[in-house]
């Protein structure tokens, strides 16, 4: 980890497109200043671990949502061929010989 000392009114660049400001020092806070392009996110660490989280929970209930779509339509799929006759099963390709 870099550490860099700066007092207030003083800015770090990271990159070539983003400056740190040191906005105001007051007792044990420190205000600052971020300057970034639009695409770059700028979140807490608190927010940016949270966000995180709440991906990682939407992901997994879209993979357990996706596994029942699975199953059910597998077993939708089973009937309808039980029912009609397996009449929607695939019919052999036709071959050159044929």
């Amino acid at each position: 980890m870099l550490v860099l000392t700066r007092k207030s009114e003083e800015s770090v660049i990271v990159g070539s497109t983003i400056e740190v400001k040191v906005l105001q020092i007051r007792g044990d806070q420190v205000s600052l200043g971020f300057s970034a392009p639009k695409d770059i996110s700028v979140h807490r660490k608190e927010v940016y671990d949270a966000l995180q989280q709440e991906n990682i929970e939407a992901v997994n209930r879209s993979s357990q949502d996706l596994e029942r779509i699975k199953l059910s339509l597998g077993k939708q799929l089973f009937r309808n061929r039980a029912t009609n006759g397996n009449r929607h099963a695939a019919a052999p390709l036709a071959t050159e010989d044929q």
